[in-house]
């Protein structure tokens, strides 16, 4: 399924920053990043539930913002891309 992730990270603080650089690891470890805070995960039910898992452990639930947005199977015809950059397939071919 695909899930979109994004997040405001209070970072006024050291301990915002490291919060801000931590989650953005997590979300890079199951998808890819489209805009600044903005990831597109391709995952399974379980790899979905220990993402979010990670990130709730990182986040200050008092300052910061995590929305999960879920797409499901039929992403496809969900998302359209207008604009710079161009757009990837996260179910396609990844050349090393």
């Amino acid at each position: 399924m695909m899930v979109l992730i994004t997040y405001d990270v209070q970072t006024s603080t050291p301990g915002g920053r490291r919060r801000l650089r931590r989650i953005a690891k997590h979300c890079q470890d199951y998808g890819q990043r489209i805009q600044n805070s903005v990831f597109e995960c391709v995952v399974d039910p379980v790899q979905f539930k220990q993402l979010k898992q990670k990130i709730e452990s990182e986040m200050d639930k008092s300052n910061d913002s995590i929305r999960f947005y879920m797409l499901g199977a039929n992403w496809k015809r969900k998302v359209e891309h207008i604009g710079a950059k161009e757009s990837y397939d996260p179910e396609g071919f990844l050349l090393l």
